[in-house]
């Protein structure tokens, strides 16, 4: 299975992004406000720069407090992007993800932000996937 399935599966509204310069107050919002538990930092809203994630700033707020909050986005982002593209295998990024010990994708064609896969997405894809091989399976056995 693709990834341009789980994305086509998905809500097409496009990928919210923050700018580097915004506050990890302001990113830890449009996380909260849209139920993500991480968010593309984009200097152009097109090409990833960094992703910043909850437990990013739950470590930044351990080791320095509350300060880190008003610090820059780009002060505690992950620089070095694990991405993937539309034509990448499901079973390949499942595979990423558990080894890098990260939960969410970008999806990057030509340069360009155009999705992000979360590990949840992933599993979902390969459940589905392996329940209808099982299905198909079943009914070759009965002879349907």
């Amino acid at each position: 299975m693709l990834v341009q399935v789980i994305l086509k599966s998905k809500a097409s509204t496009g990928v919210v992004t923050v700018k580097p310069d915004a506050s990890v107050a302001e990113a830890a919002k449009v996380m909260s406000d849209n139920r993500f538990g991480t968010v593309v930092v984009s200097g152009d809203g097109e090409t990833p720069d960094g992703i910043l994630s909850e437990r990013d700033i739950v470590r930044e707020l351990a080791k320095v407090g509350s300060g880190c909050l008003d610090r820059p986005v780009s002060s505690y982002m992950t620089r070095d992007l694990v991405t993937c593209t539309s034509q990448s295998n499901v079973g390949e990024i499942l595979q990423q993800m558990t080894d890098g010990r990260f939960r969410h994708m970008p999806v990057v064609e030509d340069g360009k932000l155009i999705g992000i896969v979360t590990l949840g997405d992933a599993v979902k894809a390969q459940l589905s996937q392996v329940a209808m091989e099982k299905d198909a399976l079943q009914d070759m056995i009965m002879g349907h």
